[in-house]
C-alpha cells in the first residue's frame, strides 16, 4: 500500500529550469595593467520595420562573450567598447576630474542586416543611439555599483542596465575594494534580474488573497480587425518588501491592455495603478513560447519592485494552437518576485476568427496518460492484495483440514 501511494505522489512532481547570464570584461593599459573593469547585465529592446506600416520588436541581451577591441584608457578620458554579434557594439565614454569620474555617454550601435536578430528587416542599415545615463560623481579609486535598473529610452530602442559594477581609471592595476553606490540602491528595493526561472506545480507558501479574477485580454491590429493575440488568466504576484512577503492580485476591470502582434515576436502589456507587466512571445515558425517578462509592482508603501527576464522558454505550443493550463502555476522570476497564474490560456500567433485554436495542455492538466497509469497502479495493488488474501486463506483452510 505504501508503494502504491509513493507511485501516485511521484507522478505529481514538477520540474525546474535554470538559466544564467552576465557580462564581465577587463581592459589593460599599454603597460599591461588593469585600467578599466566592468561586470554588468544589459537588456535591449529594438523596434524595427518588417514591411509597410509593419514593425517587430526584438529583445536580446548583451552576450557573455564580447570583444574589447577599441577600448582605451587615458589620464582623463577612457572608452569601454564591447563588440558582439554581427557588427553590434556598446560603447561607454568616461571622463575624470581631480576627485571623481562619470559616464558621459553610452552609444549603442546595431546592424539591421543581421538576420539572426532582426528577422525580416526591410533595412540593412547600421544605426546608433546615444544616451546619457545617471552615472556621475564616482569617487576616484572606487568602483560604481548599482543593483537597481537604469532604463535608457531613445527613439525605438530601450536599454536596461542591471547589477552594474564599473570602474574606470583603475590605479595600481587592480580593482578597488571600495564602491560608490548609486542613489537608486540607497533608496529603492528594486530587484535586479535573476537568471533562474523555476516552474512548479504549486507555490511553496499558501497565498492569503482570494483566487484572482480571470481576465480576458486581446490585441488587434486596428479597431476593424479581429484579435491577433488572445490571453485569458487570473494573475497574482508575490514579492518581498524587506523581510516581509506581500501578494497582490491583478484586477482585470482596472487594467489597461496594450501590445503588438508580429510575425516572429508579439507582446502583451497589462497596466494598472499598481502593476505593469509585459509578456513577450517568440515564434520560430514551428513553435511559440514565452520569451521575456518585465514586471513592475508599486506597493502601497515602499519603492517599486522591478523584475526582468529576457531569456525564457515556457508556455510552449505549436504555432496555430494555443497553450492552456487550468491548474495553478508558479513562475519564480527572481528570488524576490513570483508570478502565480490561474486558468491560463494564451495564443500569441495564428489567431483566426477571434477564437482560440486547439489547446496544448500543460503537464498539470494533461491527465490522459496520468489517469490510466494511476488506475493501473491501483489495480496492481488490488490484485496483489487479493492474491495475498487468497494465499493466507488457503493456508488457514489447509491447516484446519489437517486438524480434523
Amino acid at each position: 500500500m505504501f508503494w502504491c501511494a509513493f507511485v501516485v505522489l511521484f507522478l505529481a512532481l514538477g520540474n525546474e529550469l535554470h538559466l544564467s547570464h552576465t557580462t564581465e570584461v577587463s581592459v589593460n593599459s599599454t603597460e599591461n595593467k588593469l585600467c578599466l573593469y566592468a561586470n554588468l547585465m544589459v537588456n535591449f529592446s529594438v523596434t524595427y520595420e518588417v514591411g509597410v506600416n509593419k514593425s517587430e520588436t526584438v529583445l536580446f541581451v548583451l552576450p557573455e562573450n564580447v570583444t574589447t577591441e577599441g577600448s582605451t584608457c587615458k589620464n582623463t578620458t577612457s572608452t569601454l567598447k564591447l563588440g558582439f554579434g554581427d557588427w553590434h557594439s556598446w560603447v561607454v565614454e568616461f571622463t575624470k576630474d581631480n576627485k571623481t569620474y562619470q559616464v558621459d555617454s553610452i552609444v549603442f550601435t546595431y546592424n539591421l542586416n543581421d538576420s539572426s536578430v532582426f528577422t525580416n528587416s526591410t533595412s540593412n542599415e547600421t544605426k546608433s543611439v546615444t544616451t546619457k545615463p545617471r552615472i556621475t560623481n564616482v569617487g576616484v579609486d572606487t568602483y560604481y555599483s548599482c543593483k537597481s535598473e537604469n532604463v535608457q529610452r531613445v527613439e525605438s530602442v530601450t536599454q536596461t542596465l542591471y547589477d552594474v559594477t564599473l570602474q574606470a581609471f583603475v590605479t595600481n592595476g587592480s580593482k578597488s575594494d571600495t564602491d560608490t553606490v548609486c542613489a537608486a540602491d540607497l533608496t529603492s528595493t528594486t530587484v535586479a534580474p535573476t537568471t533562474t526561472v523555476t516552474t512548479t506545480a504549486a507555490p511553496t507558501s499558501t497565498p492569503t488573497l482570494p483566487t484572482p479574477t480571470t481576465g480576458n485580454y486581446s490585441i488587434a491590429p486596428d479597431f476593424n480587425s479581429t484579435a491577433c493575440l488572445m490571453a485569458t488568466f487570473g494573475l497574482r504576484i508575490g514579492f518581498k518588501q524587506g523581510d516581509k512577503v506581500e501578494t497582490i492580485n491583478l484586477v482585470p476591470s482596472a487594467t489597461n491592455v496594450s501590445g503588438a502582434c508580429g510575425v516572429n515576436s508579439s507582446n502583451l502589456t497589462l497596466t494598472s495603478d499598481t502593476i505593469k507587466i509585459m509578456f513577450t512571445f517568440s515564434n520560430d515558425s514551428k513553435k511559440f513560447h514565452l520569451h521575456a517578462l518585465n514586471v513592475t509592482v508599486k506597493p502601497a508603501t515602499g519603492a517599486a519592485v522591478v523584475a526582468v527576464n529576457t531569456n525564457m522558454s515556457i508556455w510552449a505550443a505549436a504555432v496555430g494552437s494555443s497553450y492552456m493550463c487550468n491548474k495553478e502555476q508558479t513562475l519564480t522570476v527572481t528570488d524576490t518576485l513570483t508570478l502565480y497564474t490561474f486558468k491560463l490560456r494564451v495564443q500569441p500567433f495564428g489567431v483566426e476568427k477571434g477564437e482560440f485554436a486547439t489547446a496544448h495542455e500543460c503537464s498539470l492538466d494533461d491527465t490522459s496518460i496520468l489517469i490510466p497509469v494511476i488506475v493501473g497502479a491501483a489495480l496492481a495493488c488490488l490484485i496483489l492484495i487479493v492474491v495475498i488474501a487468497y494465499v493466507i486463506g488457503r493456508r488457514k483452510t489447509y491447516v484446519g483440514y489437517q486438524t480434523l
